[in-house]
């Protein structure tokens, strides 16, 4: 991940603690993954190995899982950090039609 990549991330994490209204610090060290820890959470996210299918790894306290867009980092981390927010996905549904 390059230097710019890695602070746009560190700013997004850190105005979305804003906006969620979440009491927490993002640290991006120069020589690893950002971090970030909130209501006795540590929170790490990094770029993924190139031979995953995820962009990015999560770890959270000690799991870790993959997450194929920012989208799903945000997601990861809020549901991780707010007990409160219920993460809504997405559903379309087709009217059946007769046959």
């Amino acid at each position: 991940m390059s230097d710019t990549s890695k602070e746009i991330l560190g700013e997004l994490l850190a105005q979305s603690l804003i906006a969620w209204r979440l009491d927490g610090t993002v640290r991006n060290p120069s020589d690893g993954p950002v971090l970030l820890a909130c209501n006795g959470t540590d929170i790490r996210v990094q770029a993924a190995a190139p031979d995953l299918p995820f962009r990015w790894m999560v770890t959270i306290n000690d799991r870790t899982r993959g997450a194929i867009s920012l989208i799903a980092v945000l997601r990861v981390v809020r549901t991780a950090l707010d007990p409160n927010y219920a993460a809504n996905r997405l559903r379309i549904a087709f009217p059946r039609v007769p046959a």
